[in-house]
């Protein structure tokens, strides 16, 4: 259970003031070792870059060979000041990323150490900007999405967990959360078995799976509708990513405020933590290797799809 770790760390978020130092220096006094926070901005505002290692007893950073999982907060802000006052559905990705953090640098501390790495990543923004969007409006973010995939896709992650709020939508009708397909260097591969074990033991529930289409791993900025930004740090590395969506039966915008669902965002929390768990230890796949290879074999690359494209 991770109730607690949320609170906390929603208690940073939820003002005004909120940055990444403050978060950073939360993380530390529970023993976190290797934070970084660096600001970057633009004309529309400015936000803090997280990023946490939590080192794993055989993992990379310790000269091992235990595989580095990500978890990546998706979100445009926590924010929409001072156009609208509180914390915003948009920013769940960030809380669950976060919270998850928290409860990994704490079981480190403890002695409940991974076998890999584990590496995340997110920002802290209290005032973005909104975007028209339809059926319901964006949150937009102070940085643009080659930005925020440059500072948060680390090229050590290995495999991703991308978590981000995706309420704003007729696709996915649950309260909780929802995973998707995995998506790899420009292909949507089939759902993994190890991941709906993974959730249907966290969430007690038969797993819940969301519909992906083609244009969805294509980066922002093509003209070409997406569902959301989750699926955006796929099209930034090789490695395998999922989006873990934090959902609801209705249309909620990113930019409405009292709508953070503490089960969920717990929920998305903790199973990030459980893959991490699994993952470091060789025992959950992301995708099968033996049919991906015979997959591009027979097929070829789809890395165009990773890219802003042209016919030509």
């Amino acid at each position: 259970m991770l109730l607690r770790q949320l609170l906390e760390i929603y208690d940073l978020i939820d003002k005004p003031q909120a940055n990444g130092e403050e978060v950073a220096e939360l993380l530390r006094s529970r023993g976190a070792t290797d934070v970084t926070v660096e600001t970057v901005g633009s004309e529309a505002g400015s936000t803090d870059c997280i990023k946490i290692l939590i080192p794993g007893s055989n993992g990379k950073s310790q000269g091992g060979d235990a595989p580095t999982l990500g978890v990546i907060g998706r979100l445009g802000g926590l924010g929409a000041r001072p156009e609208l006052i509180g914390a915003v559905s948009d920013g769940d990705g960030a809380l669950a990323a976060l919270t998850c953090a928290l409860k990994l640098v704490e079981m480190h501390a403890a002695g409940d150490v991974l076998p890999g790495d584990v590496i995340v990543a997110t920002h802290v923004c209290p005032d973005a900007p909104t975007l028209p969007h339809e059926p319901v409006p964006f949150m937009d973010s102070p940085i643009d999405m080659a930005t925020m995939n440059r500072m948060e896709v680390d090229p050590r992650m290995e495999a991703i967990v991308s978590i981000d709020t995706t309420k704003g939508n007729r696709i996915i009708n649950v309260n909780g959360i929802a995973i998707s397909p995995t998506t790899k260097d420009g292909y949507i591969l089939p759902v993994a078995n190890d991941l709906m074990d993974v959730m249907t033991r966290v969430t007690g529930k038969m797993p819940q799976v969301f519909a992906l289409s083609q244009q969805d791993i294509t980066p922002y900025g093509n003209d070409l509708y997406h569902l959301n930004s989750i699926l955006q740090p796929t099209t930034a590395t090789s490695a395998p990513v999922v989006g873990v969506a934090i959902a609801t039966e209705q249309m909620v915008a990113g930019c409405a405020t009292g709508a953070t669902h503490a089960n969920d965002v717990e929920e998305a929390a903790r199973f990030a933590v459980e893959v991490a768990k699994l993952f470091g230890a060789g025992s959950c796949k992301f995708y099968d290797e033996g049919e991906w290879a015979h997959l591009v074999e027979l097929y070829g690359t789809m890395e165009r799809y990773q890219t802003m494209g042209g016919a030509n």
